[in-house]
């Protein structure tokens, strides 16, 4: 059980007797950025439907809209008409808010870069503390003139765009946001852009890009951008994969679970969390009904039941998949037998919250036998979580793993901090409450 309204700031949980029910996650924060943005530049009129509501997709919303761009709701809850521009935005009159959002932030600076107008672009106290000279970086060698705080590395970000010329780039890490803050920004460059990427990462942008008659072209791990003027397209964002790995983790843990979540985006650059799973023994309590593509992305009904999971080792090319996942995928170690090693994930270490300091420490609270690394953390998997306070430090996806920890542990768990999860996922609490009078 839980208590508390849906937007307090606290909330207590208990283990209950089953868990079940049928729901539907929001739209997918990274396909819901990427369609007002691209639709945004494009020429013409589309139709997205299925828009996450979570504040980061909203922060974008409103930085465009601070642009010029037309974005007004169309009917049904997540249904928008976006009015292209055909890249030609208005210069903002005041400061572009990103929110708490680095996917606002990183991805409206490859766009703000071909504009030949001055902005200044920056975010909350979390969102200022996070790095910026890997996309400041690959810009300013575009043409770009941009200042930041701190040798260029961190916001607000003041930008004057414009004159982009192609360049031929080596990403330093995996990074879906780096990666689409060139390819937005080479898109009005002159000459073709060149993208060297060290491991897959999610790769929305191409298909959306291509989708829009851009040309991309993809060769291993090398992409090639040539400049392209974009249509607009109709879109219906499919489920979010990170906002279902909660129920995942909860229905493959709890005895008594049966979860069906209807209309997940299986993009495979995006199902690195299936993946773990599966090779965690998750086997027929994981199991993908209804496959169909919708909007050129790969979808999916998951059906969910409770599997003995066992430890694993996780890192190299498969961390860029499952980054946002990390927390969750710690809960699910807690009731695997055997150990658990994630290592390669330094790069948790600057995301909402130290995800490697706070994981580690809220659920030690829980009794988690858990330790820090630098690039990780090893988990040894108990089969048990004892209720106790818990922390969200600001964080929307470590306040929605410590609800999933509560549901699973013994006792009362209080999460502290629980209205953060409508940063992404603002119907998570009453989403949790459905499977919960559901299971009854």
């Amino acid at each position: 059980m839980s208590t508390a309204s849906p937007s307090s700031p606290t909330r207590n949980i208990r283990r209950p007797a089953s868990l079940g029910g049928v729901l539907s996650v929001p739209g997918d924060k990274s396909i819901s950025h990427r369609s007002l943005i691209l639709n945004s530049i494009s020429m013409g009129d589309a139709l997205v439907q299925g828009l996450s509501g979570g504040e980061d997709v909203m922060s974008t919303m409103h930085c465009l809209q601070a642009m010029g761009v037309s974005i007004e709701p169309a009917g049904a809850t997540g249904s928008y008409i976006v009015k292209g521009t055909g890249s030609k935005l208005e210069e903002p009159l005041d400061i572009l808010d990103a929110g708490n959002s680095g996917t606002s932030i990183r991805l409206l600076s490859g766009i703000l870069a071909s504009q030949s107008f001055v902005s200044v672009i920056t975010g909350d106290s979390s969102l200022r503390t996070r790095p910026m000279q890997r996309i400041v970086q690959p810009l300013k060698q575009m043409g770009a003139q941009i200042m930041a705080r701190q040798d260029d590395s961190l916001a607000p970000l003041v930008v004057r765009g414009g004159g982009l010329k192609g360049i031929e780039y080596n990403l330093p890490m995996a990074s879906a946001q780096v990666k689409s803050a060139i390819m937005l920004a080479a898109l009005s460059a002159q000459g073709d852009t060149v993208i060297h990427q060290p491991a897959l990462s999610r790769d929305h942008t191409e298909r959306m890009v291509t989708a829009m008659g851009g040309r991309v072209e993809e060769n291993g791990l090398d992409l090639v951008i040539h400049p392209t003027s974009l249509k607009a397209v109709d879109i219906t964002v499919p489920g979010d994969i990170s906002s279902a790995a909660f129920w995942i983790v909860a229905g493959l843990c709890q005895q008594n679970s049966r979860i069906l979540i209807r209309g997940v985006g299986m993009n495979p650059s995006r199902t690195g969390i299936v993946d773990v799973l599966q090779e965690m023994g998750a086997g027929s309590g994981l199991l993908l009904v209804d496959q169909r593509i919708e909007g050129g992305e790969p979808v999916a009904d998951l059906l969910v039941s409770p599997a003995a999971l066992h430890g694993v080792e996780i890192g190299g090319d498969m961390i860029p998949r499952i980054l946002d996942e990390v927390p969750i995928l710690a809960v699910a170690a807690c009731f695997a037998s055997g150990d658990t090693v994630i290592r390669d994930a330094a790069e948790l270490r600057v995301k909402e919250s130290d995800r490697i300091a706070t994981t580690v420490a809220e659920l030690s609270r829980l009794g988690a036998n858990i330790e820090a690394r630098e690039d990780g953390m090893v988990i040894h998997g108990t089969g048990k979580l004892i209720g106790a306070d818990t922390e969200s430090h600001g964080d929307h996806r470590l306040a929605m793993s410590m609800a999933v920890a509560g549901l699973l542990a013994e006792g009362e768990t209080t999460i502290h901090g629980a209205a953060d999860a409508s940063v992404s996922y603002p119907e998570f609490w009453q989403d949790l409450d459905l499977l919960l009078q559901d299971a009854r």
